[in-house]
């Protein structure tokens, strides 16, 4: 199937996974920085971004979704890459990491650690977000121009949406507003869990104090079910750091990246 990416750098190949109703230029923030060390591919997710759909009859599941993104590797003559994701991003990260198809995994406010009640809440603010979606880019934009109005807009989603242009903003709504994949997604996502253990593989996780849509209680929760990973706290930063603060970002995504399996395996065996 079709699947869009930008690919950009040398070095180890990194690959970032966007979250639910969101796009890879999320990542443009960062990619300048990770590029002048690492082969960076940003993908959009199956119906999503630029990608085409899954195909008809095809169920928007988690396996689904890493076999595209196993056949991709292949066609990009990669194996075991580094990956990093955010949300929905995250969860796949974390499952390539626990079925040993990547070198390190690095994921930014991962799903799959929140309770039905939680879920509940996420599905409902991004429903109403992609709702307000629909409503005029001028009229949206006019808003937007007032700091206040623009935080209620987009202060679920990012910790600073002050820091990012209209352009991007709009883009990112836009984004939502055509995702095809967002709807089956939310509904085969119901009861996803991550319940792995990603046993040799290096993991990071890190999560925003100003993340109102995935909020601290699963933090706590996926630092207990994954004990060995490094976790780190990201001040002010929202449930999509990347536009909040990209040098932090960028630098624990390439301080994650640094390490592989094999390495960490053999620290172990030396300590």
């Amino acid at each position: 199937m079709d699947i869009d990416f930008e690919r950009r750098g040398d070095g180890p190949p990194l690959v970032l996974l966007h979250g639910i109703g969101h796009r890879r230029q999320g990542w443009t923030p960062v990619m300048d920085r990770l590029a002048a060390e690492r082969d960076v591919i940003a993908v959009d997710l199956p119906g999503f971004g630029a990608s085409a759909p899954l195909p008809p009859g095809t169920p928007y599941t988690v396996d689904a979704t890493i076999k595209v993104l196993e056949r991709l590797f292949t066609d990009l003559g990669i194996e075991r890459p580094h990956i990093a994701g955010n949300s929905l991003g995250g969860l796949f990260s974390l499952v390539a990491a626990d079925r040993g198809l990547v070198s390190s995994a690095t994921v930014f406010s991962p799903a799959g650690f929140f309770t039905a009640r939680e879920l509940t809440w996420a599905a409902t603010v991004l429903r109403a977000s992609r709702l307000a979606a629909g409503v005029p880019e001028q009229f949206m934009a006019r808003l937007a121009a007032n700091p206040k109005l623009r935080m209620a807009m987009f202060g679920m989603i990012y910790g600073r949406p002050d820091r990012l242009d209209w352009a991007d903003l709009a883009g990112d709504t836009r984004a939502l507003r055509g995702a095809v994949g967002f709807e089956p997604t939310l509904r085969a996502g119901r009861n996803v869990r991550f319940r792995g253990s990603c046993a040799d593989v290096p993991v990071t996780i890190a999560w925003g104090t100003r993340d109102r849509l995935l909020r601290s209680s699963q933090a706590i929760r996926a630092q207990r079910a994954l004990p060995n990973a490094r976790f780190v706290w990201l001040e002010g930063c929202g449930h999509v750091p990347m536009g909040d603060d990209p040098e932090l970002v960028a630098r624990i995504l390439l301080e994650g990246s640094a390490e592989t399996g094999a390495q960490a395996a053999e620290t172990k065996a030396s300590a």
